[in-house]
């Protein structure tokens, strides 16, 4: 699956059993965000015969990492990672990075990326907004969901979450993951009335019938059919309607972890 703009190309590179591994294109240079396995990035860096500049890192977990230290070798290339002295991050000697931190790529003019601290999944976790409009978002939300929490609290998730739904409606989400389906299923039990839930579930079956990603998403699809960005609307209906935005999200965050 590929989305392009002007001049940029973002292709959606499957890994493992359910990873995306995200590469970014532009003419013949390439960024490459939480590359898990290298030789996936390989293959895409030869079919598209592009150089790889930069390795964009959103949190610790191998399945985001274990190919940094390849690629890097391999096209002598920086790495961006979060500000944490985690183990997975020593070894590539990386450039740390910051809230509110815009980074640029001098061998893709024009390509700026600014850099938001989302803790909840990890407490290192970043995701990466570039251009204004494309957010790489890690572990952080999936379509129609959002990510376990290792070391972060339900108020860390919750308020990550809040961040991203507050971006332009028509930002487009690239998650890390390939979880929609089963996302959806989660979320019809809790809003089974909810008709543009209900039309995601469909147009998602059609999709990943034909082995196709249900991604990118987008913010205003996020905030209509996703129930972690959704606590607010729904504590004002019953069953919800004695608890808070935060205790309902810490309730369903844990009911997805057993579903």
């Amino acid at each position: 699956m590929s989305e392009t703009t002007t001049s940029l190309h973002i292709n959606a590179l499957p890994a493992f059993s359910d990873n995306y591994l995200w590469l970014l294109r532009q003419e013949q240079y390439a960024l490459v965000v939480d590359p898990g396995d290298a030789d996936v990035v390989e293959q895409a860096l030869h079919q598209h015969h592009c150089r790889l500049v930069a390795i964009l890192l959103t949190h610790h977990h191998a399945d985001h990492t274990g190919g940094a230290a390849e690629l890097q070798k391999r096209w002598q290339c920086p790495v961006y990672a979060p500000d944490h002295l985690h183990a997975a991050y020593t070894a590539l000697h990386p450039i740390s990075v910051h809230e509110g931190e815009h980074i640029t790529f001098p061998l893709i003019p024009g390509l700026q990326c600014r850099v938001m601290c989302l803790p909840g999944h990890t407490l290192d976790h970043v995701a990466y907004l570039v251009d204004g409009k494309h957010l790489f978002s890690g572990d952080v939300i999936f379509g129609a969901g959002c990510g376990r929490l290792f070391e972060g609290t339900p108020v860390q998730m919750y308020q990550s979450l809040q961040r991203i739904a507050e971006l332009p409606e028509s930002t487009l989400l690239y998650p890390a993951h390939e979880y929609t389906a089963h996302n959806i299923a989660f979320a019809l039990t809790i809003e089974p009335d909810n008709e543009m839930l209900k039309q995601r579930a469909a147009s998602t079956l059609v999709l990943r019938d034909q082995a196709l990603s249900t991604l990118p998403s987008t913010v205003g699809l996020e905030k209509n059919t996703n129930p972690f960005l959704r606590c607010a609307q729904l504590v004002n209906l019953a069953p919800f309607n004695h608890l808070t935005p935060i205790a309902l999200f810490t309730a369903l965050r844990a009911r997805r972890n057993s579903f």
